[in-house]
């Protein structure tokens, strides 16, 4: 179209010249919905609306609507000192529309939809966490200890420093992109870029480093040696920072993530932090209280006092021979679950003969005791 019969950029979006940029971006988006191709199927609405956004793109920027009030449309000819127009370049086809409906309700949904596609630079990404579980005994789990894990993780490679590419090499320009990072598409007035396939958006090919093929990283066996604190429990989880995958682009290594399992122990029931052991005492000891050495944790041994008529299943609480407390002071309790270790009428035998007199002797007992009450309600 020449110069000679190009319309006033400001007749074109009907706005006066000393228009605001806020009059100028309204009038933009109601025309460009009024004659966009998609809405319009005016065979000449495709060519009004590539006039609309050449009239957009000169008054929208501040030093170009300045050359065209000064020297009108010979300010972006191809004459020598001139500027050529050049077409509006959008990043992908939904900028475009984010242009045009901008103001109507539809920011955040052009945001998400486009969100994914828009070019970002290379940012420090941190390595992958290692997970490992690690089996303690619950002596081990009181006492504490320090565990060797063996990895293979992901290390930055010694011969390209993490880069990925020889660096003795150097780089060569992009052959598909030529250097821009980006590959342009035009679709009849419309310029799409999108980022090179190519290059990945650097803008230049670098050769890959010969011993870790490109990744930076390379597979390492190691032993880490981590301590894990008194007081844990299954599930309990340990952090050793930076003992995890190499981070990319610079970024911080992964952690080691170890997650405790503690095994059952013959002797010993544990519950949160406290200690539950069995003991068992004779019948005459449970009707005349007696005092009974009970095993703790850490090895030694702990007298304790049972009262006299003490019930099946009865609990005596020994303060402080519990676990630890998990990264702080203190210990739980160990708690004692009496049991009656009630003789069978064989085993007085061998003292009373046939047993009968101890029968005898045990159903007169038994007509002086009270009637227990049979079913009782739990305790909760």
């Amino acid at each position: 179209m020449a110069n000679s019969t190009k319309r006033d950029y400001y007749e074109i979006l009907g706005v006066p010249r000393n228009a605001t940029q806020e009059e100028i971006k309204k009038a933009y988006r109601r025309l460009a919905r009024k004659y966009h191709p998609d809405f319009n199927k005016d065979p000449e609405a495709q060519e009004k609306f590539k006039e609309i956004n050449e009239a957009y793109q000169v008054l929208s920027d501040p030093e170009k609507r300045k050359l065209y009030d000064q020297y009108g449309h010979a300010a972006f000819s191809a004459q020598p000192g001139g500027q050529e127009y050049q077409e509006v370049v959008f990043q992908n086809i939904g900028d475009l529309f984010e242009e045009v409906f901008k103001g109507f309700g539809f920011e955040d949904i052009f945001e998400r939809a486009t969100r994914g596609r828009r070019r970002e630079q290379r940012r420090p990404i941190k390595g992958e966490d290692i997970y490992y579980t690690v089996e303690l005994s619950l002596e081990e789990a009181f006492r504490g200890t320090v565990v060797s894990i063996p990895l293979v993780r992901e290390v930055a490679c010694d011969a390209c420093g993490g880069r990925g590419y020889d660096v003795n090499k150097g780089e060569r320009v992009c052959p598909t992109c030529g250097g821009r990072g980006e590959v342009i598409q035009r679709q009849f007035f419309i310029t799409i870029s999108q980022t090179c396939p190519t290059c990945g958006g650097e803008g230049v090919i670098r050769e890959a480093c010969p011993k870790c093929r490109g990744r930076g990283t390379i597979p390492q066996r190691e032993e880490v040696k981590v301590r894990i604190p008194p007081g844990v429990d299954t599930g309990s989880k340990i952090k050793a920072e930076g003992k995890g995958h190499a981070g990319r682009f610079g970024g911080p290594p992964g952690d080691l993530i170890i997650t405790v399992k503690v095994k059952p122990h013959p002797i010993f029931e544990r519950r949160g932090n406290n200690l539950y052991v069995d003991a068992y005492i004779k019948i005459t000891e449970a009707m005349l209280g007696t005092e009974i050495e009970v095993p703790t944790l850490e090895g030694g041994r702990v007298k304790v006092k049972v009262p006299a008529g003490v019930q099946e299943g009865e609990t005596i609480r020994v303060e402080g021979y519990g676990m630890p407390r998990l990264m702080s002071d203190g210990r739980g309790d160990l708690f004692v679950r009496i049991h009656i270790d009630i003789p069978k009428l064989g085993f007085f035998e061998k003292f009373f003969g046939d047993g009968k007199r101890i029968k005898q002797l045990l159903e007169e007992l038994d007509k002086l005791l009270p009637e227990p009450k049979r079913i009782r309600e739990r305790q909760t």
